[in-house]
């Protein structure tokens, strides 16, 4: 009942306030919780991919509902025993690392 409840508040926020907008990203975030907590990494996996864009864009890397997606995006890699190789394999777009920085510059 918990998963129906959260997939039916982020419908209802992606139409409300937009993709972007910090209650419907907090929203997915839920929902993705919600899945992982119910093993279904692949959907959960799919999800927080896709808003992850949006949480950095707008809400930024260091905000804690992109940290919280990050967080569920590794658990559900981690935690699926159909992982593949490639799927653990960091691709730097999802965690808001740009890859061309390094060294000294690219810590904080």
């Amino acid at each position: 009942e918990a998963l129906v409840l959260s997939r039916e508040i982020y419908a209802r926020r992606v139409v409300e306030s937009g993709v972007s907008h910090e209650c419907t990203l907090l929203a997915g975030s839920n929902l993705a919780n919600s899945l992982y907590a119910s093993k279904l990494f692949e959907e959960a996996k799919t999800l927080v991919r896709d808003r992850l864009p949006a949480a950095q864009g707008s809400l930024g890397a260091d905000h804690d509902v992109t940290l919280m997606l990050n967080k569920i995006l590794a658990d559900a890699l981690m935690d699926n025993p159909d992982r593949s190789r490639d799927d653990l394999r960091m691709n730097p777009r999802w965690y808001g690392v740009d890859a061309t920085r390094s060294g000294s510059q690219h810590r904080r």
